[in-house]
């Protein structure tokens, strides 16, 4: 009987789950009468003779299926699971030809779900990183990239996060050093501010007189000069003009599976078994089909729509067509900044400023966005960082609920960072699904002083979500913040981070509250709690296994 690392159980339920037909799931009834149905646990054993695919033993299951919260063993068949229970009783399923795998101790979870997250992989294989620690860094990886680069086409690099400079900010003069007959880009990984050359800003008819758009900002200095900063709208200003390199569409089809085949071997190796992808556009829908059709796909995907989503409500199509690997989720758009970028829209001003952040959607075109969708049985997903932005959300939810009553909708607050006691009895009200923020408090920690520690007592409030009944999921906004789930779990319960500063205390979960919150919730949101979520025979097999109990960490190690 063989023993397996760690590193050999990673991506192992993927590989062991079979892909099924292409099925149109109702989203008022069929996934409806699926979360009814999930509240009896299937037998633990079954009565069938045939075979196993798989049976794992002496390990230490954390089901989070409250029927059967521990166990020792399982049996995996056709990717499902069909046994759970001890050592003894499922290891007697096994016949001659059955793989039985010795855990030696190790502690199994359920898969882990991140409900927001973006990953194409395009620009992480193609694209210049300015993930780096100084303005010299950057502007050596944009040289670079200019050397190579025709004069008047862009160079762009991405993943940029300005309060991990040590020598900021980041200005336009020190990408004119780099090239002044190439437009340059630097996009912030938040996706919300990005930084121009005065070339850029000429192309674009951007001057110091130019004022700031709706729903948008050209950042200035102290003298009224333009920084080379934009936020939000402003950006768009910059799409139509200098040259980018083209691909013909089989070019364009083949970089985009190469992408989602990386970021699905991250996944994998993460532990990240479903993703919800959230901005789907018809690139990457392609590129989930050309991954699974090539075998590359190895994490589930529920799909939140932007640019698509017309075209497949005209075509009937709504929340929860597809099966059980690549799946339609909801509507999604975005109604104001970031938070780790500072411009979320607030009630009350950041630190030692006059601002309160930016709104990109006004109420109504909130209002008929969610009509829209809700009318059309769709479920919404809207990104609100704010108190404002959250309760405008709020708004909108209760109005359509309040005019075509539906018993459950699930509709999404995408981030809701800060909230408060009235938004938090709201979001009860009417059962709403908030995804915030899982790594940022331990990875984006310097950012924190510029909100203050009252706002921050409230912002990724996962505590107050559940003392106020309310299903809180899991979610690291790839590539905004890391995506890795035991980095995100640490974060949840310590709340402490990567300098080791503690921020809002008050807002710490236990471990176990973390693990649900990492799993069993997350299906939830996609409404496939009779799939998913818990180690539960008649569930798929999606399964992660620690060299460590979580439990038995230290935590901050």
């Amino acid at each position: 009987m063989r023993k397996y690392t760690r590193g050999e159980f990673l991506g192992l339920s993927a590989l062991l789950a079979g892909a099924a037909t292409l099925t149109k799931l109702p989203f008022a009834r069929s996934l409806g009468a699926g979360a009814k149905g999930a509240a009896t646990a299937p037998p633990n054993l079954p009565t069938t003779t045939e075979s196993p695919d798989l049976i794992l033993v002496n390990a230490r299951v954390l089901t989070q299926d409250a029927a059967l919260p521990t166990a020792q063993a399982f049996a995996v068949k056709a990717g499902r699971f069909v046994a759970v229970g001890s050592t003894s009783d499922v290891r007697n399923l096994a016949l001659r030809d059955t793989p039985v795998i010795d855990a030696a101790g190790m502690t199994v979870l359920p898969g882990f779900i991140d409900c927001h997250c973006h990953p194409s992989g395009i620009n992480e294989l193609y694209g210049v990183n300015a993930n780096l620690r100084s303005i010299r860094e950057i502007q050596d990886a944009l040289r670079r990239k200019a050397a190579q680069t025709a004069p008047g086409f862009w160079v762009e690099g991405f993943m940029f996060d300005d309060t991990k400079l040590s020598d900021g900010p980041l200005t336009r003069v020190h990408l004119d050093a780099v090239s002044t007959v190439h437009p340059i880009g630097v996009y912030h990984r938040g996706g919300h501010t990005e930084w121009y050359n005065t070339y850029a800003l000429q192309l674009a008819g951007i001057t110091r007189d130019t004022p700031d758009p709706e729903h948008g900002r050209y950042f200035r200095d102290a003298s009224g000069d333009l920084t080379g900063r934009v936020a939000e709208r402003a950006s768009e200003a910059f799409d139509r003009v200098g040259k980018r390199e083209e691909f013909t569409p089989e070019q364009h089809r083949e970089r985009a599976r190469l992408g989602m085949q990386h970021m699905s071997r991250l996944f994998a190796a993460a532990g990240l078994t479903s993703v919800h992808d959230a901005g789907t556009g018809e690139t990457s829908i392609r590129a989930y089909e050309d991954a699974r059709a090539a075998g590359e796909l190895r994490h589930r995907s529920y799909m939140m729509m932007r640019s698509p989503y017309a075209k497949l409500r005209d075509a009937g199509i709504y929340t929860g067509f597809g099966d059980e690997w690549i799946r339609v989720g909801g509507r999604k758009v975005t109604a104001d900044g970031s938070a780790s970028e500072r411009t979320m829209r607030m009630s009350t001003p950041y630190v030692g400023t006059n601002d309160y952040g930016i709104l990109t959607m006004t109420q109504q075109e909130i209002d008929d966005a969610v009509e829209d969708a809700h009318r059309h049985n769709w479920q919404m997903g809207i990104h609100a960082n704010g108190d404002v932005t959250i309760d405008m959300v709020l708004k909108a939810y209760e109005r359509v609920l309040q005019k075509w009553p539906h018993p459950d909708r699930r509709h999404r607050i995408e981030h809701c960072t800060l909230v408060n006691p009235d938004l938090l009895r709201r979001i009860k009200a009417i059962g709403a699904i908030p995804t915030p923020f899982w790594t940022y408090v331990y990875y984006h920690g310097e950012k924190w002083a510029n909100y203050g520690d009252e706002k921050v007592r409230w912002m990724f409030a996962h505590r107050s979500f559940l003392d106020y009944g309310i299903n809180v999921v899991g979610a690291s906004d790839y590539g905004p913040g890391p995506f890795e789930p035991l980095m995100a779990i640490q974060s949840m319960v310590t709340r402490t981070d990567y300098r080791g500063r503690v921020w809002g205390a008050n807002q710490r979960v236990t471990v176990d509250e973390a693990i649900r919150i990492a799993t069993v919730n997350g299906e939830r949101a996609s409404y496939e709690e009779a799939l998913k979520g818990t180690i539960t025979a008649g569930k798929l097999a999606d399964f992660v296994v620690l060299e460590r109990d979580p439990h038995d960490v230290e935590p901050g190690t």
